[in-house]
């Protein structure tokens, strides 16, 4: 009996396909699938969760539906998934990582091995304001550069030894400010909902510049990641005013990450935005959606985009085409739907070689 269960162990085991770490191509310009040298073209969705929700919102109690939206991604054709860690779900305290988020993060990575997905590890969240610990904010620009670190160097620790890690990428969308701000301001104030996606990294330059701050920023971060893990790629999630010039930070990432979001009419201009991040490393479009332009539109930037970048990545919420198709579409859902079937459809497009 126990030959036999062990027979039925090994049997499943052998049904899960191993998942190739990703390197860097010989002409650093894109990546390949290691050994077996096969291109990888990163091609995927941010998942933030689902319906609106934060995935930390649900992923204990509702663990079946991260299951289901990362098979409705893999279904859809994507190989990469970006998610999005709340900053204070992981952190109860500047030195204290929390111990139960950290194992929701083990089970999620796993899922990405059987699924047969690559993540990017999007850190430092704190897009609801209502989520981010009152003692975070109090902190100087020193101490909260310690916990973001404390905060890298717990997930690094964990996520060290998997083939499904794409990247880290150290915060979405930081800046860094040109001039002095007021105590506590670290966040745009501006909401997206119930959201502020975007974050300064510092509240007073000093007699620093911009791309200073920038750079010990990454590097202090960088240097937390590397103590546990040497070998996935290190990016962090830019835009164009940002403080974080291309030129200047490449050489401390392992690749350029961009989020545009092409307006109609003004392609030009976003193919523009996209070539300065064309400086001799992969160029990721880390995301994008028809957000202010038709999916038409979209189809064509993402064409002509290939001659700059290696990578794209969009966004999922839960939804299948399928289910869109069954009801009565706002108009907002309309775009969700306009979004999937372009995905669908260039899939085999944009993961080709």
């Amino acid at each position: 009996m126990l030959g036999l269960l062990c027979c039925c162990l090994l049997t499943a085991c052998a049904t899960v396909p191993r998942i190739e770490p990703v390197g860097l191509a010989a002409d650093k310009r894109g990546f390949v699938l290691q050994p077996s040298g096969k291109p990888f073209r990163p091609w995927g969705h941010n998942y933030c969760g689902n319906n609106g929700r934060l995935i930390e919102d649900y992923w204990e109690t509702e663990w079946g539906t991260v299951v289901e939206d990362f098979q409705e991604m893999k279904a859809l054709g994507a190989n990469v998934v970006r998610i999005h860690l709340q900053f204070g779900k992981f952190m109860d305290a500047p030195d204290k990582p929390n111990a139960a988020a950290l194992r929701q993060l083990d089970r999620l990575v796993a899922l990405a091995e059987r699924t047969g997905l690559y993540l990017d590890v999007t850190g430092l969240a704190c897009y609801r304001p209502s989520d981010v610990p009152s003692w975070y904010d109090k902190l100087d620009e020193n101490a909260r550069w310690a916990a973001q670190a404390r905060f890298w160097e717990a997930v690094a620790a964990r996520c060290a030894r998997s083939s499904a890690i794409f990247c880290y990428d150290l915060m979405n969308e930081p800046i860094a400010p040109a001039k002095k701000r007021g105590a506590g301001e670290w966040y745009s104030g501006k909401l997206l909902g119930d959201y502020d996606f975007v974050q300064f990294i510092a509240l007073d330059p000093g007699t620093r510049t911009k791309e200073e701050v920038a750079l010990r920023w990454i590097n202090t971060l960088s240097a937390a990641i590397r103590k546990h893990d040497r070998k996935h790629f290190i990016t962090v999630g830019l835009w164009l005013w940002s403080g974080f010039p291309p030129a200047k930070v490449a050489p401390s990432l392992d690749f350029l990450c961009v989020h545009i979001y092409p307006k109609t009419g003004q392609m030009e201009a976003a193919m523009r935005e996209l070539r300065q991040y064309a400086v001799g490393k992969p160029v990721v479009i880390e995301e994008t959606f028809p957000l202010s332009c038709s999916a038409p539109d979209l189809e064509k930037f993402l064409l002509a985009s290939r001659e700059y970048a290696c990578g794209w990545i969009g966004h999922y919420d839960g939804k299948t085409i399928e289910e869109y198709e069954a009801k009565k579409l706002t108009i907002a859902e309309s775009l969700w739907l306009s979004w999937l079937k372009l995905f669908q459809k260039l899939t085999p497009v944009m993961r080709a070689p």
